[in-house]
């Protein structure tokens, strides 16, 4: 007797006993998913056995042999089942062929799939090493009947095979799974998935155990039982449903196979299915990038070993704050105290990102376990580290994944929780909402040169369609939830207030555009109404056309991108009455006033370095610490201070800088003082002395500090990384910026000496700096320079557009 109870146990080795007791099985609503498949695998092993019996087969030298899912005991109601009469070679081949007939014809006579073979072991280890497939289906071998040491041997062969042929076989076997997944696309975003052959399916899963068997990596294990057990239990429920040996989830079926799984409808069946293949295809990335480490580190240890003499030393290259690159990926480094650093998820996802790196699991697993629940609102420089992750494009999809995978995402972001793996029933669309709203955060990186906050358009980008999967209108909805969630990652209530905007009509555009008259002037003032101002149009632009690239091919073209965009002129135009005057410089404070005395008094630059205190008129506090600088007004100022800080790795957030006049009495002789107003943070490492930072400062003014050479020489000494691959600079001439000046604007990638490379192009034009505003929002650098001619007048409009060429073509160098 089997652990099957009597009503379920063949009443004898004929087809109709195993027939019937199949069907109770089958019928038996109490057993259902892993105990079903087992009991099935048991039933079929009894039965089999019975044949191999009454077949009168020898007792040694030939066994029957479930391979691949029957192997496994992974046998669904439709599956096939895969068999293998596995002999010595010493039985006589008529006798061995007549044994195989009398199993494999009573199942034919069920009408059973069989895939079967007759082999030696021989035989099937050759077989095997020109088949990866027939390999594959050996390392789940079990013996169902006969000689159990023939079977017994047969394993440790094809598993020590496997092993000594892993550097050979696991890239062919990524191969085959790459192209399967081009054929077969990826499951967790397909309206009708295949749940075997689809990438994140039940074939990457066992995949995964090939890859675990041949020793040189291992899968992720958190979840990957439980994904695949999901895949296994929708598939016995399609099967049933349907009567067929299907695998794809058609459309027509998926609410039948929801009620047969306990689930409310087809939405809650796919996203089931999504958040499974999800886990799947993440285990497979970090496990083929581990395989692919492993081999290649083969390869090239035994060179470097014999060329130093010993084991390499391990590079760890610093990339942030706690966080450096090693060995192809960005861990954490051994000083990191994640559990004392909450904002350490967040700046090593965003370093990975603009690195182009991936994140370690082991890392991410890490900093789930220990970092600490970020304030509410988050500091600044969390804010920052978000902005500065999404604003990296394609790289930051994998990093993101990375986070999900590990619950950081619905633990920084709790309404995200909503829109995870959350299906959407409209053809035009490519993803699940979650992941749709990435993709616009990637392409939505893209057009950060054409809006002057690309912090707002990147959070809006991943907010837009927050509030599906809640009643009624999703823009309605969506609008209070990306209000509270930008109040809560720390935007001002004026910042929040156009990211709710940006939401509540991500829409309005393209709707109007191509529904609606462009030529009735109550339609230009109504899209005005809703906008408000011509910043947020602009940023509603870029969101709209974000998300449309995002949607999938059929939702932009080149005629809505032109309907769109002369909406956008026309409404612009109405908007333009009412636009404010560009601020001018504020009046110096006490402290910049003191400071700009005492350099008038003595010559030389003054400095106070000192940590900033956040306003309580809810507007986000300010990244870093504040840098005070004064000194009389020279030629060089800007490049020489920009690539001091940048030699002392200092990163600019923000800064100001102007030139204001003292009255005689203030010193000895009247004179104009640079102002200037620095935010700055280290890159890594604690800040610099401020003693030290005016005297190499006086060093790059006076020419006795080479700044471009000594920049130079250390980009030669540790080159960073070229990364992700960000939008060219935009340079333009602010039309009616300022009667006093011309004010240029740059908006371009945050690096390194930028800010210094800016002065050196500016001061090569020959123009002076009158006042700057600088800001870094996220990876992203738009800041706004008022220069003047020599003798201080307003550059004519030719001379400007050639200097703003000219700090283009620098920038792009």
């Amino acid at each position: 007797m089997t652990s099957l109870d009597v009503n379920t146990h063949a009443e004898d080795s004929g087809p109709s006993g195993y027939a019937a007791a199949r069907l109770r099985l089958l019928q038996d609503e109490a057993r259902s998913g892993p105990p079903r498949r087992s009991a099935l695998a048991r039933l079929t092993d009894d039965w089999l056995a019975a044949l191999f019996g009454a077949a009168a087969a020898p007792a040694r030298g030939v066994a029957l042999v479930a391979v691949g899912g029957y192997g496994r005991g992974e046998l669904s109601p439709r599956s096939d089942l895969d068999l293998l009469l596995l002999h010595d070679g010493g039985a006589d081949a008529a006798a061995v062929a007549a044994l195989a007939d009398r199993i494999w014809y009573p199942v034919w006579d069920l009408g059973l799939a069989l895939d079967h073979s007759v082999r030696t072991p021989g035989e099937a280890r050759g077989t095997a090493a020109g088949d990866l497939k027939v390999q594959l289906g050996l390392l789940d071998a079990r013996h169902v009947a006969g000689d159990v040491q023939l079977v017994s041997a047969l394993r440790s062969a094809v598993l020590a095979d496997w092993r000594n042929q892993a550097p050979r076989r696991l890239p062919e076997l990524y191969e085959l799974g790459r192209e399967r997944a081009d054929r077969q696309g990826e499951l967790q975003f397909l309206l009708e998935p295949d749940l075997k052959e689809a990438r994140g399916g039940l074939r990457d899963a066992t995949a995964l155990r090939a890859v675990a068997a041949s020793w040189l990596a291992d899968a992720p294990r958190a979840g990957l039982a439980e994904a695949r057990r999901r895949l296994l239990d929708a598939r016995d429920a399609l099967h049933l449903v349907t009567g067929r040996a299907t695998d794809r989830l058609a459309l027509q079926e998926q609410d039948q196979v929801a009620t047969a799984l306990g689930l409310r409808d087809g939405d809650a069946l796919l996203r089931e299915v999504y958040e499974a293949a999800r886990t799947i295809s993440y285990a497979g990335d970090v496990t083929w990038r581990e395989v692919n480490r492993v081999l290649k580190a083969r390869s090239v240890r035994p060179r470097l070993r014999k060329l130093l003499g010993g084991r390499p030393p391990v590079q760890r290259t610093p990339l942030a704050e706690g966080v450096v690159e090693m060995d192809g990926e960005v861990v954490l480094a051994r000083t990191a105290r994640p559990e004392r650093d909450p904002v350490l998820p967040l700046r090593a996802a965003a370093a990975a990102a603009q690195s182009a790196l991936p994140l370690s699991p082991h890392a991410v697993r890490h900093l789930a376990a220990t970092a600490g629940p970020l304030p509410v609102p988050w500091p600044a420089e969390a804010r920052e580290e978000l902005v500065t992750l999404l604003g990296a494009g394609g790289p930051a999809v994998a990093v993101w994944d990375a986070l999900e995978a590990e619950g950081l995402i619905t633990r920084l972001i709790p309404d995200w929780e909503r829109v995870r793996c959350r299906p959407q029933r409209n053809p035009v669309h490519t993803w699940t909402v979650d992941r749709h709203l990435v993709e616009t955060a990637v392409r939505a990186s893209s057009l950060t040169r054409r809006v002057g906050r690309p912090d707002l358009l990147l959070v809006a980008a991943l907010l837009h369609d927050i509030g599906k999967g809640r009643p009624g209108d999703h823009s309605v909805a969506g609008e209070s939830i990306a209000r509270d969630v930008a109040a809560r990652i720390g935007f001002g209530r004026a910042d929040a207030a156009v990211v709710a905007t940006l939401v509540r009509h991500h829409l309005l555009l393209v709707e109007t555009a191509t529904r609606r008259d462009l030529d009735d002037p109550a339609t230009v003032r109504s899209v005005a109404s809703a906008v408000g101002s011509a910043a947020t149009l602009e940023l509603l632009h870029a969101l709209t056309e974000a998300d449309a690239l995002a949607t999938g091919p059929a939702a932009w073209s080149a005629w809505r991108g032109s309907l769109v965009a002369d909406l956008v002129e026309r409404v612009a135009d109405a908007l333009a009455g009412g636009a404010p005057a560009r601020p001018g410089p504020a009046a110096p404070g006490a402290e910049e006033e003191r400071l700009a005395v005492e350099a008038l008094r003595t010559g030389e630059p003054e400095l106070t370095l000192h940590a900033e205190h956040p306003s309580d008129d809810g507007a986000p506090e300010p990244v870093g610490v504040e840098l005070l600088i004064a000194l009389p007004d020279q030629p060089g100022v800007l490049p020489a201070v920009a690539g001091v800080l940048a030699l002392h790795r200092l990163t600019v957030r923000a800064a100001d800088l102007r030139a204001i006049d003292l009255p005689t009495e203030l010193g000895p002789g009247r004179g104009a003082v640079l102002v200037l107003n620095w935010r700055v943070a280290a890159e890594y490492g604690s800040l610099p002395q401020a003693a030290r930072l005016r005297a190499d400062l006086l060093r790059a003014l006076d020419g006795s500090l080479d700044i471009p050479s000594r920049l130079a020489e250390r980009e030669a000494a540790y080159p960073r990384r070229r990364g992700v691959e960000a939008p060219p600079p935009r340079v333009t001439v602010a039309a009616s910026g300022s009667t006093r000046a011309t004010v240029i604007e740059v908006r371009a990638q945050d690096a390194p000496g930028l800010l210094h490379r800016i002065g050196r192009a500016l001061e090569t034009a020959a123009v002076r700096v009158r006042s700057a505003h600088v800001s870094t929002l996220g990876a992203n650098a738009v800041d706004a320079f008022y220069v003047t001619a020599a003798d201080g007048s307003l550059l004519p409009d030719a001379r400007a557009a050639e200097v703003a060429r000219g700090l283009e073509r620098a920038l792009l160098s």
